[in-house]
């Protein structure tokens, strides 16, 4: 008998015992199809959405792997970049001066504008500005005294071994015939604003760490 052969109309579907074999065997198989194409549907999805998830996963460890595979191959260029940095904030952190030189460099400073011919109507340092790992030390200054005179100055005070930088200058005629009755030709008078910077020692780091 086949399937096609089967008058449904016939068929008492309360009492499925009664169907006779031939339909019965056809009907569990068809049944039995049906049931194992649903599960193979529902775990073909399942083990789809799977891969999808594992390729994505391996495509991730790829990259991460070339990633440090580049990392690797680069590590004594690194290393060697890591010395030259060192190096070179060491070589920038011995230009400041510690606590006690920063006297010293205040006189080099000022006898760097003497030296060039400047005069001096104030010089004074002002309050220290804590940063991160240095303190920096303004100084306001004010100095009488021709253009390229001014011009040697700065460069002095740039060819220090110690770092000092001028900030915020202006550039004004000095009033002919002022209180001093000795005006200079030509004579110019010069303000900023000079920085310099000292490191903080360790007791002050310290400090400064518990303040954080």
């Amino acid at each position: 008998m086949k399937l096609s052969e089967i008058d449904l109309s016939e068929l008492d579907f309360n009492n499925i015992g009664s169907w006779p074999t031939t339909t019965k065997a056809i009907t569990l198989s068809v049944l039995a199809v049906l049931i194992l194409g649903i599960g193979y549907v529902m775990d073909t999805s399942s083990q789809a959405s799977m891969l999808k998830a594992a390729e994505q996963k391996e495509l991730e460890l790829k990259q991460l792997f070339e990633l440090k595979q580049a990392k690797a191959a680069n590590l004594e260029s690194y290393k060697q970049q890591l010395e030259e940095i060192q190096k070179t904030f060491g070589s920038l952190l011995n230009q400041l001066p510690g606590k006690t030189e920063v006297p010293d460099l205040l006189i080099d400073v000022t006898q760097t504008g003497l030296t060039n011919g400047l005069e001096f109507d104030f010089f004074k340092p002002q309050e220290e500005v804590t940063k991160d790992f240095y303190v920096e030390f303004p100084i306001e200054l004010k100095v009488r005294g021709e253009y390229h005179q001014f011009g040697k100055f700065m460069s002095g005070v740039a060819g220090l071994p110690r770092i000092v930088t001028i900030h915020d200058f202006t550039i004004t005629r000095s009033n002919i015939g002022d209180s001093r009755s000795r005006p200079v030709k030509h004579e110019l008078i010069l303000e900023a604003n000079a920085k310099t910077y000292r490191y903080l020692d360790e007791k002050e780091l310290k400090q400064l760490s518990g303040k954080q």
